[in-house]
Order: C-alpha cells, then sequence, then structure tokens
C-alpha cells in the first residue's frame, strides 16, 4: 500500500508504460506524480524527450479537474502550449490568469515570441511599462492601437509617453492625434511639440495643439501660428493672436509685413498696435491702403500728433472721405483748431461740416452745464447768508472764551453785528478751525475764486 502513495513507484510504472507507448497506463500513473510538484519537472522532461507532447498536454489537462492541482501545473501547461501549440494559449491564459506563476509564464513567451500574450500578461501583473516597452518594440505582432492607449494610461515612467510619440510617428501617424489626446493631461506639450516640430509633421497633431493652446504656452501658439501663415488661414491666425498672447510677437509680426496676402500684413499692422508700435502699424496700413486700420490704430494709440499726421496724410492725398471718417474716429484727439484749418486751406469744409457740428454742439452743451453748476453754487451760497442773518441766538457764546462752545457751529458766531471780530479758536472741539473775513457785509457775494 505505501508502494502505492509513493510517486516514486508510479514514476517507474510511468516511464515504462512511456517506452512501451501504453498512453492509457502511463497517463494513470502520471495523475499520481503530477500533484506533486517536485516531480512534476521530471515527469515533462522524460514524455519530452521521448517526444510525445501530445500525451503530456492531454494529461496535464485531465489534470487540472483534479482537486489536488497547483500552480505548478496550469504553470507547464502554459509553457507546453507555447511550444508546441501557441494557437490556444491566448484562451488558457485569459482564463485562468490568477493560477500562473506569471512572470515564469512571461519568460517562456518571449523565448518563443509570443508578444501579445507576453503583453496580455504584463498588463494583469501590474507591469505596465513593461507592456507599453514590448508593444512597441514588436509592435508587428503585439501593437493594438486601443489596449496601447489603456496601458499608457498607467505607465509610471513619463519618459514612455514621448517614445509613444515616436513609435507613432514612425509607425502609425494618423492615431497619433487620438494618443496625444489619451496623455494630454501628462505631457509637456512644448516638449511634444518640440518632438513633432523636428520629425516635420507638425500639422498631424493640429487638433492637439489647439486643445492644448488653453495653457497660453509659448511653443504651442508658436507653432499652431506657424501652421496658419503655412496655410493662409488668416481669420483663424487673427483669432489665434486675439485669444493667446504668450509667443515672440514682433518676429511674427516681421515675418508677416512681407507676406504676399494683404490679410497677412493687416495682421502683421494689429501685431504691432498691439505692442504699442502704433507709427509702424499705421504706416504698414497706408502703404496696403488699409485707411480704416490706421484710423483705428490712431484712435487707440492715444497720441494727439499721430491722428493729426495721419489726418494731414489724408489732406495731401486729397482723400476727403478719409478726411471725414478720420475726424470723426480719431474725435477725442484731433484738436478743432488743426481739424478746421485743414479743412478750410484745402478746400473741404463741407467735409468737415458733421464733425465742426458734433465740436459746437459738445462744447454748448459742456459750457450750459457749467453754467447751471454755476448757478446751482451761487444759490446754495445767497441761501447759506441770508439763513445766517435770520438766526437770532437765544444767548451770546463770549467769543474770547478760548475753545468756544462744544457742538456749536460757524452761524452763531459770525452773525453778530459788524465789527464783532470773533477770536480765532485754540482747538476748541466743535468749531471750524478757517472763519470767513469779517470785512464782508452780510449778504455780500463772496469773491469768486
Amino acid at each position: 500500500h505505501n508502494a502505492m502513495n509513493n510517486p516514486k513507484t508510479w514514476r517507474e510504472i510511468n516511464i515504462a508504460c512511456i517506452q512501451a507507448k501504453q498512453f492509457r497506463c502511463a497517463e494513470t500513473a502520471g495523475m499520481y506524480i503530477i500533484v506533486h510538484p517536485d516531480h512534476l519537472e521530471e515527469l515533462i522532461s522524460e514524455y519530452e524527450r521521448e517526444g510525445h507532447f501530445e500525451e503530456l498536454i492531454a494529461l496535464l489537462d485531465s489534470g487540472l479537474s483534479s482537486e489536488r492541482s497547483h500552480v505548478g501545473m496550469y504553470t507547464e501547461l502554459a509553457i507546453l502550449y507555447t511550444k508546441y501549440k501557441p494557437e490556444k494559449l491566448m484562451d488558457f491564459i485569459k482564463l485562468n490568469t490568477q493560477k500562473l506563476n506569471i512572470p515564469k509564464t512571461i519568460q517562456a513567451c518571449e523565448r518563443h515570441y509570443l508578444w501579445e500574450q507576453a503583453v496580455f500578461l504584463y498588463t494583469h501583473y501590474d507591469e505596465f511599462d513593461q507592456a507599453a516597452n514590448t508593444m512597441m518594440a514588436h509592435s508587428p505582432g503585439a501593437f493594438q492601437h486601443d489596449q496601447f492607449q489603456m496601458i499608457l494610461q498607467k505607465v509610471s515612467n513619463s519618459e514612455i509617453y514621448y517614445r509613444a510619440v515616436q513609435f507613432y510617428l514612425d509607425e502609425q501617424p494618423m492615431q497619433l492625434t487620438s494618443l496625444l489626446n489619451t496623455v494630454m493631461a501628462k505631457v509637456d506639450h512644448a516638449r511634444v511639440v518640440q518632438q513633432v516640430k523636428k520629425a516635420g509633421h507638425l500639422a498631424l497633431i493640429t487638433s492637439y495643439l489647439k486643445a492644448a493652446q488653453q495653457h497660453n504656452i509659448a511653443a504651442v501658439n508658436e507653432a499652431i501660428n506657424e501652421l496658419y501663415v503655412e496655410g493662409e488661414q488668416h481669420e483663424e491666425l487673427r483669432q489665434s493672436i486675439e485669444d493667446f498672447d504668450n509667443f515672440d510677437q514682433i518676429t511674427l509680426a516681421q515675418r508677416l509685413e512681407k507676406h504676399e496676402l494683404v490679410e497677412m500684413r493687416r495682421i502683421a499692422a494689429l501685431v504691432y498696435k498691439k505692442n504699442k508700435r502704433y507709427k509702424q502699424s499705421i504706416d504698414l496700413s497706408k502703404q496696403d491702403k488699409m485707411y480704416r486700420d490706421a484710423m483705428e490704430t490712431a484712435f487707440e494709440s492715444g497720441n494727439p500728433d499721430l491722428a493729426e499726421s495721419l489726418l494731414r496724410f489724408f489732406v495731401d492725398n486729397d482723400m476727403k472721405e478719409c478726411f471725414a471718417a478720420c475726424l470723426y474716429t480719431c474725435y477725442d484727439l484731433i484738436r478743432p483748431d488743426v481739424g478746421l484749418e485743414l479743412a478750410w486751406r484745402k478746400g473741404m469744409l463741407d467735409f468737415a461740416m458733421p464733425y465742426l457740428i458734433q465740436v459746437l454742439r459738445e462744447y454748448t452743451g459742456r459750457i450750459d452745464a457749467l453754467d447751471k453748476k454755476t448757478q446751482k453754487k451761487e444759490e446754495a451760497e445767497e441761501k447759506e447768508k441770508s439763513a445766517s442773518n435770520d438766526y437770532v441766538p437765544e444767548y451770546m457764546v463770549n467769543p474770547m472764551m478760548p475753545g468756544g462752545m462744544p457742538g456749536f457751529g460757524n452761524l452763531a458766531l459770525t452773525a453778530g453785528p459788524v465789527g464783532m471780530q470773533p477770536q480765532q479758536p485754540f482747538g476748541g472741539q466743535g468749531m471750524p478751525q478757517a472763519q470767513p473775513s469779517m470785512m464782508m457785509q452780510p449778504g455780500m457775494m463772496p469773491p469768486r475764486m
């Protein structure tokens, strides 16, 4: 009975059956051996030496249903699949991932170039960096875009992101934007731009650049502006410049002022204006006959000399409509006498008339407002004077008393008969420090300042 339980006895029976090619008996004996991890490898090497792979696989497969099955049996069967039946390996490891010695199985997969299965095992062993590197190194057999994106979100080494960008540039260029959108929050945008620019494929990642532009990073802004300049997309370029200002503005303006498209040259004038180079901007607009841009720039500069110089330019070139428009646009900057003189000397009074009417209206309005203000002030002062004359105090305060009475105002002290000169208070609590001159008769108008 002891001999029956001894795996060595069954081992000898198994070897004898294998040599006699009695595989049914060999399997029966083998079932008593494979449940002992120590003897498992010897049995496998015996079958392999004789070349009976199918029988060995069948033995281990039926052994898995035993109550005494262990990790070694699952792992060894997976290794046998890597050698002899790779097409069955993926299904097997998916079903039994938890029961395998994963590092040992991965080694077997790599030894037999089964990269897809190796990647699957790496991801289930939380070795995401290795999984990503294996996918890139053995892309023909292992790469799947969706799976790679999922793995990339879990990698710990940030260098893998940039390796992945290079890999996609080389092998999956049309999926590059999708990849970058997945890792957008984890990458340094400036470094990505530099890497893709070096490869000469900035246009591939336009949609990623637009999404990353919200961070207002110089490298991203310059890259996207460059794409717009190359594509002659002047509307998009203008919007980009308006919304995001972190880029080398003067270099862009200098590049655009010589552009063959007038809309691009207008953008150069806009950039100069934004950088307070108003004269340069106006000169560029005048050169392109973009007079409206020139007028708006002159107005924004707040510089009367620039506005009047532009006005003289229109007068000298007999541009009557532009002269009228400039008077209106730069209304606050142009001195009325200058506008009127230029119009009179060049016979453009008709074109200056709307401006002059507006000036007169404004000045009349101002004077009327001042008159009302002055009148109100005078009325208030009259009222104050008459109120002070009508007031009769119940008792007189001796003005000679230092400090006076707390709480008493000016009126009680200054309303006495002419000639009563009140003493200047010495720091009294309720007394105002300044007193009106007693030389004034009650009811007299105070002198205008």
